[in-house]
């Protein structure tokens, strides 16, 4: 087992991060010796409940069970969630467990942050997306027909158990997925101002076989090496002032192929990369990086096969970016590779952006 730990300079807030292959069924005991005998709900992915629902063992009557699909993040889910907690008389000691992908853990994260004003909950990410990314840093959201993740807050998990196991039945669609934000690590790397060099863009190179036959160690290996990534940059920049920005490199313009195909055409990896493609291009045209690194760049992303998706009309997608978190009243903001694994924030007006 591995134990990395997530300690925020700007405030008290520390929380452990436990990474293991062990079987499935020592999840439940794991838990609840964390928890030290405080009430709990748990908020569980349809899919994973349908597969590991006899094997975590958690009584039925303290699982909320959520249906799959980004379109299930919304506000008539969040006020169910808020219902089942209160009918379940959990108290400000309590938690929330949240089993699943990046859905369920946004949208658990986001109940339990205003539930009595916050109360604990921890994430148990059961796929890539999720576990490389997403179950760490505290970002929790609804989406709303505006936007995605438009309605949120910053609220830091008590802990974090990644059971790499869960990965051997994720299809293989929402693993490639999960890929898109591997992929991203690799391209920010140097900009994350992590203490270990950790060559995420080689080790992606020399080990994308094995990642795509889901082998279990080499897939420990590099959930490790995008969370130790992640804690670099959140321990710095907790609420998003600066340095974390950079995470955001592919989601622009990703979120906005999310919003416009309403949620249901593409998944979130998918925008992502096609978000990093329309960032590489960007930055080649303005003469921020050489035909080079944008040959390696691409070459990186096609090792892992991921679907092209079409351009949509440039003032569609210009109009859901401007409601986008970073963007200004006058101006667009593009996180762009600047040279090998950097990446800075730029500002753009928006008749200035070039498809």
């Amino acid at each position: 087992m591995c134990k990395l730990e997530v300690n925020i300079q700007s405030s008290p807030k520390y929380y452990p991060i436990f990474i293991n292959n062990r079987d499935i069924n020592t999840l439940y005991s794991e838990i609840l010796e964390y928890l030290e005998g405080k009430n709990y709900i748990v908020v569980i992915s349809k899919k994973v409940y349908q597969l590991y629902a006899n094997i975590l063992n958690f009584p039925k009557e303290k699982m909320f069970v959520l249906k799959d699909g980004e379109k299930e993040k919304n506000i008539k889910n969040y006020t169910r969630i808020l219902d089942f907690a209160l009918k379940s008389h959990l108290t400000r000691n309590d938690a929330i467990i949240a089993i699943g992908g990046g859905v369920v853990g946004d949208l658990a994260g986001f109940a339990a942050s205003t539930y009595m004003r916050g109360i604990n909950y921890i994430q148990v990410p059961t796929t890539l997306l999720a576990c490389t990314d997403s179950s760490v840093g505290g970002k929790t959201a609804i989406n709303t027909v505006y936007g995605k993740n438009l309605v949120g807050s910053f609220y830091q998990p008590s802990a974090v158990f990644i059971n790499v196991n869960f990965l051997k039945t994720l299809d293989k669609r929402q693993f490639k997925s999960g890929m898109g934000e591997v992929v991203k690590y690799a391209f920010i790397e140097k900009s994350c101002q992590c203490d270990d060099d950790l060559n995420l863009m080689n080790f992606l190179n020399e080990n994308s076989q094995k990642i795509m036959d889901k082998d279990i160690l080499t897939l420990a290996d590099l959930i490790k090496m995008c969370i130790k990534l992640k804690i670099s940059v959140v321990n710095q920049d907790e609420k998003e002032k600066g340095l974390r920005k950079i995470l955001n490199y592919g989601h622009t313009y990703g979120h906005a192929v999310e919003t416009i195909t309403n949620f249901s055409k593409y998944t979130h990896g998918e925008c992502v990369v096609s978000g990093i493609l329309f960032a590489i291009n960007m930055a080649f045209k303005m003469g921020k990086i050489d035909k080079e690194y944008k040959f390696l760049s691409e070459d990186l992303i096609s090792k892992f096969d991921f679907p092209r998706i079409p351009q949509f009309d440039k003032n569609k997608i210009i109009n859901i970016m401007r409601a986008d978190k970073k963007a200004g009243s006058d101006y667009l903001t593009f996180i762009l590779p600047t040279s090998y694994a950097q990446v800075e924030t730029f500002k753009f007006e928006p008749d200035k952006i070039s498809f």
